[in-house]
């Protein structure tokens, strides 16, 4: 399997530095602004989201192409929540939200599925035991 490579460059001080994240197909800025005052830019907990309803969503279709049910789209998004703790700063929760058009399946059977996918896509084994509390919506479209 690939290996797959990010990066990261920082620049200056905490208080008033700013980086640059890097991956294949996207660079963006990032800063303290950015990560804890809602300021302009990205953050790594908005790139850890991305992975994570990337990896979901492939997961899920993955588990239902297997049962049966070709998927038509899902898509999914990843709330990253970072809160300060008394040990220092944590991803506390990681909410999936994913909507499905799914041929010929009802809404819990999809229910069933998407429980399955985020217990399984290798994201979510990455979290799991970790910090974070991960908690999934999911609805047919």
């Amino acid at each position: 399997m690939p290996t797959s490579t990010a990066s990261a460059v920082w620049n200056g001080s905490i208080g008033e530095g700013s980086g640059t994240m890097t991956m294949a197909n996207y660079e963006g800025p990032y800063s303290v602004p950015s990560r804890f005052e809602g300021g302009e830019g990205s953050t790594p907990e908005e790139l850890l989201g991305a992975a994570h309803a990337g990896c979901f969503s492939m997961q899920l279709s993955a588990l239902l192409t297997r049962g049966g049910h070709t998927p038509d789209r899902i898509e999914t998004s990843a709330d990253v929540q970072l809160d300060k703790l008394e040990a220092g700063w944590a991803i506390t929760k990681i909410h999936l939200t994913t909507s499905a058009t799914v041929p010929g399946i009802d809404e819990a059977t999809l229910l069933e599925f998407a429980a399955k996918a985020k217990d399984t896509c290798p994201v979510s084994k990455l979290f799991a035991g970790g910090s974070a509390e991960i908690t999934l919506a999911a609805s047919l479209a």
